[in-house]
C-alpha cells in the first residue's frame, strides 16, 4: 500500500493553509497514495502555545470542517487521516482525529487521550481528554491504530491498539523545540521522540507512521519566542527500521510503500504477544506503586 505523509508549515491565514494542504493531498493522490496522513491540527497555527479563550472559536466550524474534508477525500479517492478541533458542547472541546474513507464517509474518529500542559504546549486549557478509548478504525486500506501527538510517549496506548488488531500505528503530531535550547538538547529531544515510536513498532510488530509540521510559529502574546517545529516525519517498519524520513525544515510529500504482511512475518519470529505474562501486569493500572 502506498501511504502519503504531508509535512508542511502554516500560511498567514487559515484559508491559505487549508488551500496548501489540499494541493499537497492532490499531489500525494496523483503519485498513487491510497492513505494520506496529515499533521496534528493542520488547519491552523499551533494555538496552544498560549491560553486564549478566543481560540475556542477555531472549533466553531466543526460540522463544516467535516463536510469539507469528506469532500477532499472523495475527490482524491484516498483514505484521509485529519486532525481537527472538535466543539462537542459549550466548554467541552476535543483534539480529534477523523478518518474519511475513499468515498467521503467517516470511517471513524479518535479523541486524543493524553493531554500535555507544558510551557508553549498548554493543551489542557483547550482539550478535554478523550473518552472513546483505544479502538482501531477499520478502513478499505487496513485497520488503523490512530493516536495523536502526546500519545506517542505512552507504550500502553500503542499496545492496546495492537491488542485490538491494529495493522499499523499512526501519529499526527505537532512537536518542536525552542531556539534558545542548546544544539545537544535539541538533538536529544528529537532522538527521544523518534526512538520511543520506533520502540512501539518493535514491541508490537507493526509499522508506525508519524507526521509532524515544520516552521517557526510565534507566540502572538509575546511571552515566548516561539516554537520551531522539527519535522522529521517518518515511517518505521515492524522491527523499528526507518523506511523513510523527511527533513527537519522542508515541506515534503513523502510517498512510501508500506507492506502490511511484513508484520505477520516479524511476529512469527518475534512472538512478543504470545510471551506476555498478562497475569503479572495488574499493577499497570496504578498511578505509582509505592
Amino acid at each position: 500500500m502506498k501511504v502519503g505523509l504531508i509535512q508542511h508549515a502554516i500560511e498567514s491565514t487559515t484559508e491559505k493553509t487549508i488551500a496548501k494542504t489540499v494541493s499537497l493531498i492532490q499531489k500525494a493522490s496523483h503519485e498513487g497514495a491510497e492513505l494520506v496522513v496529515l499533521q496534528e491540527l493542520h488547519q491552523d497555527r499551533y494555538f496552544c502555545i498560549n491560553e486564549d479563550v478566543a481560540c475556542f472559536d477555531l472549533a466553531s466550524n466543526w460540522e463544516s470542517d467535516i463536510a469539507f474534508w469528506s469532500g477532499i477525500a472523495k475527490e482524491n479517492n484516498v483514505v484521509l487521516v485529519t486532525s481537527l478541533f472538535e466543539k462537542r458542547s459549550a466548554g467541552l472541546y476535543h483534539n480529534t482525529a477523523v478518518v474519511f474513507e475513499k468515498d467521503g464517509t467517516i470511517a471513524g474518529k479518535y479523541r486524543k487521550m493524553h493531554i500535555p500542559d507544558d510551557p508553549g504546549f498548554y493543551e489542557k486549557f483547550y482539550f478535554t481528554p478523550g473518552d472513546m478509548g483505544y479502538n482501531p478504525i477499520q478502513t478499505s486500506v487496513g485497520k488503523l491504530g490512530l493516536l495523536v501527538c502526546w500519545d506517542q510517549w505512552y507504550p500502553e496506548a500503542a499496545r492496546l491498539m495492537a491488542l485490538k488488531g491494529a495493522e499499523m500505528l499512526i501519529y499526527p503530531t505537532a512537536i518542536g523545540w525552542f531556539d534558545e535550547d542548546t544544539e545537544d538538547e535539541k538533538k536529544r529531544q528529537c532522538d527521544a521522540w523518534e526512538t520511543v515510536q520506533r520502540g512501539h513498532a518493535i514491541a508490537n510488530g507493526l509499522p508506525v507512521i508519524s507526521v509532524n509540521r515544520i516552521g517557526k510559529e510565534a507566540d502572538n502574546h509575546g511571552v515566548l519566542d516561539g516554537i520551531r517545529f522539527w519535522g522529521n516525519s517518518f515511517v518505521a517498519g515492524p522491527q523499528g527500521e526507518i523506511i523513510v524520513r523527511a527533513s527537519h525544515d522542508q515541506e515534503e510529500v513523502l510517498i512510501v510503500d508500506v507492506d502490511l504482511q511484513r508484520g505477520e512475518h516479524v511476529r512469527r519470529i518475534w512472538p512478543f504477544l504470545r510471551d506476555r505474562r498478562i497475569e503479572t501486569y495488574g499493577d499497570l493500572t496504578k498511578r505509582f506503586i509505592d
